[in-house]
């Protein structure tokens, strides 16, 4: 017997700088978790006890974010022993896989009432901090052809034709929406502030095409330290890598969480919880890690399709900006535009916190669907080594 998975609740933390400089630099990953499971129990009403799973995604779990970090911050919220938790690694789909493999449990009836979402302290735990050897293993780089994701997206931006004004005009634009998304409260429902932070750190109001045309690209470096070379043995029909993304049209690294509270209609009834909307499908695809970051795109399209629907049909799109050529790329193969892609502006604007990034779209694009009444939307995200994953949800 199968059972239809809701969302009942989100709340995320504001996203912080991932440097030293960042505001949540001296709050760590686990405390992240907790402050947001506790923010979730006391906004819910939610009797702790009664959550039979607690599933975070994080890209490097290593350090601060080893050792099962999910049971870790389960323990220290004052959730109860009973109350199990589990950590997994999609890379930077972590938090939108999260929510996905928890849903489908819930539909298979293995579960009624959990949590899922992830955390990313990119400060605290820099990236490929792990020394796994998809980065770090010179041999095993070279048999698989494992490149810089920047890297990836120079390849992608080269491939597809797009300018170096494009790019821009697009890092332009996420940074207004955000900034007017910030202003206009649109975020207010879900993000509980957390060390003093109270919103998205690294937005940039005033951004112009200006200020971005004077940015030097971000990848040339290691493009000639080796990797074109591997990017073009792969993709020999690129015939050069052409650098044009910059720290603008990039995803800012950042650290954040964000939960999703999931459950049935029994939990929605026990909790007395109205749910939000429905997890209709989920969609988990891979391509050759080279091209890498095409995934999540075609994430989007298994999904859609899974459910009998049309790009058309769908009101919101929130998909990770990993890099803006693959934004400008779904707007044009899917005809989502700007209205209906990432209206809040995304991660280049506000700041990319890997294992949480998924999370925060799946509850932004809820927070989005009630505002204009839509129905449809869709959450996806990009990973590392070609990897993608997208959710698709229903308004209720």
């Amino acid at each position: 017997m199968t059972s239809d998975a809701y969302v009942l609740d989100y709340v995320r933390t504001p996203r912080g700088k991932g440097s030293r400089r960042g505001a949540l630099h001296g709050t760590g990953p686990v405390e992240l978790v907790v402050a947001l499971q506790r923010a979730l129990a006391a906004r819910t009403g939610l009797d702790p006890a009664a959550v039979e799973d607690v599933v975070i995604g994080t890209a490097s779990q290593v350090g601060e974010q080893g050792a099962n970090l999910a049971r870790t911050a389960t323990l220290l919220a004052g959730w109860g022993d009973a109350v199990p938790g589990a950590t997994l690694n999609r890379f930077c789909a972590s938090g939108v896989d999260a929510v996905a493999q928890t849903a489908a449990r819930i539909r298979a009836g293995d579960l009624g009432l959990a949590v899922a979402g992830g955390v990313e302290s990119t400060s605290r735990v820099p990236m490929f901090s792990d020394g796994g050897p998809l980065f770090c293993d010179p041999e095993v780089i070279r048999r698989i052809g494992s490149v810089h994701m920047g890297v990836a997206a120079d390849l992608n931006a080269t491939l597809e034709g797009w300018t170096r004004d494009r790019l821009d005009a697009y890092g332009v634009e996420t940074q207004e929406k955000a900034a007017k998304a910030w202003a206009d409260g649109a975020f207010a429902r879900g993000v509980v502030p957390v060390a003093g932070l109270d919103r998205d750190e690294l937005v940039r109001p005033g951004t112009t095409l200006e200020s971005l045309a004077a940015l030097e690209p971000a990848f040339a470096g290691l493009g000639a330290d080796g990797q074109d070379a591997i990017a073009l043995a792969a993709h020999p029909e690129a015939g050069e890598i052409r650098h044009l993304h910059t720290v603008g049209t990039s995803p800012a690294l950042a650290d954040g969480a964000a939960l999703v509270l999931l459950g049935d209609a029994a939990a929605a009834e026990a909790t007395g919880l109205r749910p939000r909307a429905r997890v209709v499908a989920s969609a988990a695809v891979a391509t050759d890690p080279v091209i890498m970051l095409t995934a999540g795109q075609a994430a989007v399209e298994k999904v859609i399709a899974k459910a009998g629907l049309r790009p058309a049909d769908i009101d919101v799109f929130e998909f990770a900006e990993a890099f803006a050529a693959l934004c400008l790329r779904l707007r044009r193969d899917l005809d989502a535009g700007p209205d209906r892609l990432n209206p809040n502006g995304g991660t280049i604007a506000m700041g990319h916190a890997f294992g949480a990034t998924g999370a925060v779209m799946v509850g932004g694009c809820v927070d989005e669907l009630e505002r204009r009444d839509g129905r449809y939307g869709v959450a996806a995200v990009s990973g590392a080594a070609g990897l993608g994953v997208a959710v698709l949800l229903e308004r209720l």
